[in-house]
């Protein structure tokens, strides 16, 4: 990976850390340069954020790698975040995962 794509990558770990901040969770992202050695985030609980900065990306490569991350370090159902150059963040994630995010909002205001 070059030094351009790791600065936009980091950039945007940092840049997602403050939204989820906005939004009153106390998200940290991982070391820099860390390599897969640690999650790019931490601090939305039950949830692997993987954080993409990418104008072409390739979301199945990317759930790919959430879904491996996920499963090393045991922190949720995985989630790719990501965002290309001036547009807004989407999260993609697998449906048996979201569903069951669902389902226990749905039933928590019943």
């Amino acid at each position: 990976m070059g030094k351009s794509s790791q600065r936009k990558g980091r950039a945007g770990e940092l840049e997602l850390s403050r939204i989820l901040q906005g939004y009153g969770y106390d998200v940290q992202p991982g070391r820099a340069q860390s390599y897969g050695e640690v999650p790019d985030l931490v601090g939305l609980l039950g949830i692997h954020i993987e954080c993409k900065r990418n104008e072409r990306l390739n979301v199945w490569a990317a759930m790919a790698q959430a879904t491996r991350d996920a499963e090393k370090f045991q922190d949720g159902a995985p989630a790719v975040f990501h965002r290309r150059n001036r547009h807004g963040w989407l999260v993609t994630m697998r449906l048996p995962d979201w569903m069951e995010m669902y389902q226990k909002v749905a039933k928590s205001t019943t």
